[in-house]
């Protein structure tokens, strides 16, 4: 799973796929809805391959936890970002069981709940 053009855009809710670089900006694509922007370089991005979820023991690579949620839910849609606070924690929970609670917080939880596209 490549998951290098898959990006997270701090203060923009959800994911994004890089589809080509401008003079001045990255042009990004949403999952959710397919629309098209600029992301300029004062806008902190992230590449899903360099995100870790916080864990009581050694941080564990995003990737691997997509991983997991693929293999659980056989590539549906996993549960509504937009459930109660209590409901997604219970669910992350579920999948990632030694989760940091201190330092995961339900927004993160929320951005990444998205189907992200196997390539």
């Amino acid at each position: 799973m490549d998951l290098t053009k898959i990006v997270s855009i701090s203060g923009k809710a959800g994911l994004f796929k890089v589809v080509s670089q401008g003079k001045n900006a990255v042009i990004v694509e949403s999952i959710a809805d397919q629309k098209r922007f600029p992301a300029f370089g004062h806008e902190k991005m992230s590449s899903l391959e360099e995100i870790s979820v916080f864990t009581t023991g050694e941080d564990r690579p995003l990737k691997d936890v997509f991983k997991a949620f693929h293999e659980k839910f056989e590539g549906k849609e996993t549960p509504d970002p937009k459930s109660e606070n209590n409901a997604l924690l219970k669910f992350f929970a579920d999948m990632v069981p030694d989760f940091d609670k201190e330092r995961v917080y339900v927004s993160d939880i929320r951005k990444n709940n998205h189907p992200v596209p196997a390539e």
